[in-house]
C-alpha cells in the first residue's frame, strides 16, 4: 500500500522519529538507552522470495540473502543506516529482499556495532574485509548503503581502491551522510523544511562515531577523501533532507574527479525517501535494483 507523499512529514513528527535529532541532549539520551537496551536486528519472519542464512564474523552477525530458486550472480554488501545509533529495521530488510530478487544477486548484510562500541575506523575496516571476502566467494561485489550506511559504504570504497587496488563496479548511496562536519552553508536553508533530521543531534552522534579521528578524515567524512578512480556511483537524495546539500556537492565533486556518477534528486523528498512506502520511493527502488544488477561476465 502506497502512502500519500504529503502525509509522510506528519507521520514522522507524530511518531516522534525526529526527537532524537532535535537536541544534543536528546541524541545522547537515545544513544545511552539503545546501549542499555539493544534493539532486535534480525529479518522479519516473512521475508518473501528469498532464503536467509547467518554467520558470525569477528563478533558481527552477517546475514546472507539470496533469491529463492534462482542462481544469483555476484554480490551486494548492503550497509544499513540509522545514524550510527539505530539498528537495521523492516524497511531495510524489504529493500534487501527486493535487491536480491530483482537484481538476481546475493546480498550480504553486516550487522555492525553501533556507537559507542562501534566507531568509524573499526567499522569501515571490517566492512572492507567483508567486501573482500565476498568478492573472493561470489565474484563481482558492489556496495550499497543508506544514510549512515552510505557514509560507511563510500569510505569503504575509498579504502578498497587505495589499500587493495579494488575498483567497485557500482556503489549505490541512499541519502548518504557524506560530511560529518555539518558545515555546508546550504544546510541552514534546508533545515526548516526537514521534518526528520536536525543538526544538533547529528553533531552529537558524529562526535561519538568519529572516535579518535578528525571529522574531516575520509573514514568519517568521505566527501573529504580522494574521489578520483572510484567506480561508478549512484546517489539518491531528497530536497527536504539536510544531507541533501552534501549529496549534491558529492555528485558534483565525483563528476569533476572523472567518476561516472548518476544523481537522482527527488523534489520534496525526505531523508531515505527510497525506503518509504510512497510512489517516489517505489520508483527509486526500481532504479536501485537495476543499478545493483551484476555486470555481465567477461
Amino acid at each position: 500500500m502506497k502512502v500519500p507523499e504529503n502525509l509522510i512529514p506528519w507521520l514522522v513528527r507524530v511518531t516522534g522519529r525526529n526527537k532524537v535529532f532535535l537536541t544534543q541532549e536528546a541524541a545522547k539520551a537515545h544513544a545511552e538507552k539503545v546501549a542499555r537496551q539493544p534493539r532486535p536486528f534480525g529479518p522479519p519472519a516473512r521475508l518473501r522470495g528469498v532464503d536467509v542464512s547467518m554467520t558470525v564474523r569477528e563478533g558481527w552477525p552477517v546475514y546472507t540473502v539470496v533469491p529463492s530458486g534462482a542462481r544469483p550472480s555476484g554480490c551486494v554488501v548492503f550497509v544499513h543506516g540509522g545514524g550510527w545509533v539505530n539498528e537495521i529495521v523492516r524497511q531495510h530488510w524489504k529493500l534487501i529482499a527486493q535487491i536480491a530478487i530483482e537484481s538476481r544477486t546475493t546480498v550480504v548484510v553486516p550487522i555492525y556495532p553501533l556507537i559507542p562500541v562501534g566507531t568509524a575506523a573499526t567499522v569501515v575496516a571490517e566492512t572492507v574485509d567483508i567486501a573482500l571476502e565476498s568478492r573472493e566467494r561470489y565474484g563481482d561485489v558492489r556496495l550499497a548503503g543508506d544514510s549512515a550506511g552510505g557514509q560507511i559504504s563510500l569510505s569503504a570504497a575509498q579504502v578498497l581502491r587505495d589499500s587493495h587496488g579494488v575498483t567497485l563496479s557500482r556503489t549505490v548511496l541512499i541519502s548518504p551522510a557524506a560530511d560529518l562536519t555539518w558545515s555546508n552553508p546550504r544546510i541552514p536553508g534546508v533545515q526548516p523544511d526537514d521534518p526528520w533530521l536536525a543538526v544538533p543531534g547529528g553533531h552529537y552522534l558524529s562526535s561519538v562515531w568519529r572516535g579518535d579521528l578528525e571529522l574531516t578524515n575520509p573514514l568519517v567524512s568521505p566527501l573529504f577523501g580522494d574521489l578520483a578512480g572510484l567506480g561508478p556511483v549512484v546517489i539518491f537524495s531528497g530536497t527536504r533532507d539536510i544531507l541533501n546539500p552534501d549529496a549534491s556537492l558529492l555528485a558534483s565533486n565525483l563528476k569533476e574527479a572523472g567518476v561516472e556518477v548518476e544523481y537522482h534528486e527527488q523534489p520534496g523528498g525526505l531523508h531515505d525517501y527510497p525506503l518509504l512506502p510512497t510512489a517516489s520511493g517505489e520508483r527509486a527502488r526500481r532504479l536501485i535494483t537495476s543499478a545493483l544488477a551484476a555486470p555481465p561476465a567477461d
